[in-house]
């Protein structure tokens, strides 16, 4: 098993030296879903929401999260991102929003976690636009789907379960 990379040898957090690491193209993306009521999903489709357009402002912050991701995480390096998009998709048969977000960077550290924050505060954003017609939203499932770039290179979610370096 590897050993963890933000532990000193006294077993004390830090942020983990990439100084000497080569900086290459990066590129994470990562999905979740929003799960509410039939009428809640209408709403937003059809622009009801009284708080505004629902999925441009979750895209926006979304966004601006992923921006910010080191001053969340404790231990992530703040990065010069380059790129990051957010899609929100609608699945009616589930009664869902799906979000997908897509970050890049030329660095020398992974942008996984810019990814899954856009994804998260998308929903939250998504979650807090419509609370007031629906408290039971579930923001739910959200995972990296894939990465490239780095010593690592490069790494997809698959649909089964792998030899433990691709976990579902």
């Amino acid at each position: 098993m590897k050993k963890l990379s933000h532990l000193d040898k006294k077993g004390r957090a830090c942020m983990v030296d990439v100084s000497k690491k080569t900086s290459t193209a990066r590129e994470a993306i990562a999905m979740g879903t929003v799960h509410m009521k039939k009428q809640t999903l209408s709403l937003i489709t059809n622009k009801k929401i009284s708080k505004g357009d629902v999925f441009e402002t979750a895209r926006l912050a979304g966004i601006m999260a992923a921006k910010r991701t080191s001053e969340l995480i404790p231990l992530c390096h703040p990065l010069n991102i380059s790129s990051v998009t957010v899609d929100l998709s609608v699945d009616s048969r589930k009664n869902s929003v799906n979000i997908e977000a897509k970050v890049k960077c030329a660095g020398q550290t992974g942008v996984e976690m810019e990814a899954m924050t856009a994804v998260l505060v998308s929903a939250l954003t998504v979650y807090d636009m419509c609370k007031a017609v629906d408290r039971g939203i579930v923001i739910s499932d959200i995972k990296l789907m894939r990465k490239s770039g780095g010593k690592s290179g490069n790494w997809v979610r698959t649909t089964r379960r792998s030899s433990g370096k691709n976990p579902r």
